[in-house]
């Protein structure tokens, strides 16, 4: 359900700062938006005001309640919740309309009779001229008629023509535009539905939002909403439009860069919330050479005088490198949690409270080479798989025949230990090495392969204490023709 707004005033009158995340449900929650979202919470945050949610769903055609869910959990798992209930464009456009209504009253805003055909050949023309393509105000100075009775209309703006319009944008610097160059937009469609620069305003306006922190794609239309803001008297809101993210390669960023969804971040790439919050956070805003800033920290130093005016490159191993950094910082129990559906999958089966158990003793040993959640799960596996246990082409090139009969050494070596802890096996492995000849690697590379069917796991007498007694010298009888 969304929120109802008393219309006007929302909390600006109170001073307080106000701030909103106000994404289109066409799909998934994009990165760049989940930076946006970001930005405002923490500016709100660090100012002690409130961050509002609002869904832009007037595009009934292509808006999704599978969108709109999707946005929601982004937003969640990031931590980035609203402070009141969610605002729905859709809903308020009884109120949309009602501003439109009190311009028109006012004369700042006009009927436009002009029709579909009219308006065509005004762009062929314009176009003939090498001409700007914009509306020429040919209803701005008329009245109707007659022969307009009960024909479709627009509702137009009527925009200041001379001067010009300068916004002390706080990342941008000042930044001026000419008023010729702004035209008599749309403000309500010949059906009566508002456009979304107005819908956009008067959402503004009555949730009270005093600061608009959004993308630079978004500057030009901020000179044009200031139009509708300044007819209605309504206070201005302080605009910071933040640079786009761009891609490794300098360009704007897109799907051939990778996944720009946060579900994509989340489940199919296995990243950490925090981890990606942090990167986004770096991504055009610093403070000093700090690189791993808590959530903490981040409320206390964020200030739109930190956010930069270039765009930012996303590189997805940089990001990787900050998630594999939050994985080993994270609490054992939790990352056992995050992967326990990742290694049942893997194993074909539910896990069992024991199996659960195990994966949690294992993190520890698993995590300090993890860079995210995928390879955490994948190391895991090793552990729930039954025997006879895969192979991969290495760990099977490992085990000659003169692997097979160190490991018979190393099996008859083991089955005497009573204390099953990774000293005492090291304490019975190493005698094996030393009859051999060799170094204790060249014992552990074997024992490993056969054990995991890898070629690279956690230390091999970790391995073994994991892996318990019964299960250690089965996986090797395997291989020794003893089990």
């Amino acid at each position: 359900m969304g929120a109802s707004i008393d219309a006007p005033g929302g909390t600006a009158s109170t001073g307080a700062v106000v701030t909103r995340f106000a994404p289109s449900p066409t799909g998934y929650l994009h990165i760049g938006g989940a930076r946006t979202a970001l930005f405002n919470w923490l500016f709100a945050r660090h100012h002690g005001g409130n961050f509002l949610l609002r869904i832009e769903d007037t595009d009934r055609a292509r808006s999704t309640d599978a969108a709109i869910d999707a946005i929601f959990d982004g937003l969640g798992w990031l931590g980035l919740g609203g402070d009141e209930e969610p605002v729905f464009q859709f809903a308020r456009a009884a109120r949309h309309a009602e501003v439109a209504a009190q311009m028109l009253a006012s004369g700042h805003a006009y009927r436009c009779y002009a029709t579909a055909e009219e308006l065509t050949e005004m762009r062929e023309q314009q176009k003939a001229a090498k001409q700007p393509l914009r509306y020429d105000g040919r209803w701005r100075d008329r009245v109707a008629g007659p022969e307009q009775e009960g024909k479709p209309f627009v509702v137009r703006l009527r925009a200041d023509q001379t001067g010009a319009t300068t916004i002390e944008d706080q990342v941008q610097g000042s930044v001026t535009v000419q008023n010729a160059e702004l035209d008599d937009m749309v403000l309500l469609r010949s059906d009566g539905t508002p456009t979304y620069m107005l819908a956009v305003v008067v959402d503004d306006h009555d949730m009270g939002v005093t600061h608009v922190i959004r993308g630079d794609d978004h500057l030009n239309n901020a000179f044009r909403q200031l139009g509708i803001i300044r007819a209605m008297n309504w206070p201005e809101p302080v605009y910071a439009h933040i640079p786009l993210i761009h891609g490794a390669d300098g360009a704007k960023l897109s799907k051939r860069h990778g996944a720009l969804g946060v579900d994509a971040y989340r489940d199919e790439m296995g990243m950490l919330p925090e981890a990606v919050s942090n990167y986004l956070l770096r991504l055009g805003w610093g403070h000093g050479d700090d690189e791993f800033i808590s959530t903490e920290d981040a409320i206390r130093w964020f200030d739109l005088a930190g956010v930069g005016r270039s765009p930012s490159r996303f590189d997805i191993k940089k990001l990787e490198n900050m998630n594999g950094h939050y994985i080993r910082e994270a609490d054992d129990a939790r990352l056992a949690e995050l992967i326990g559906s990742r290694v049942a999958t893997d194993a074909g089966r539910v896990l069992a409270e024991s199996d659960h158990d195990l994966l949690r003793r294992s993190i520890p040993h698993l995590k300090v080479r993890a860079k995210d959640l995928k390879e955490l799960a994948d190391g895991a596996a090793f552990l729930f798989r039954t025997r006879p246990l895969p192979m991969d082409e290495k760990a099977s090139a490992l085990l000659d025949a003169s692997a097979i009969a160190l490991l018979a050494n190393a099996e008859s070596a083991l089955s005497a230990v009573e204390d099953w802890s990774a000293p005492a096996l090291e304490t019975a492995i190493r005698p094996v090495a030393e009859a051999a000849g060799i170094g204790l690697g060249k014992v552990a590379q074997p024992l490993r392969a056969a054990l995991t069917g890898r070629t690279t796991s956690p230390g091999i007498f970790d391995v073994l204490a994991l892996l318990g007694r019964e299960e250690s010298l089965a996986r090797l009888g395997d291989w020794t023709g003893r089990a």
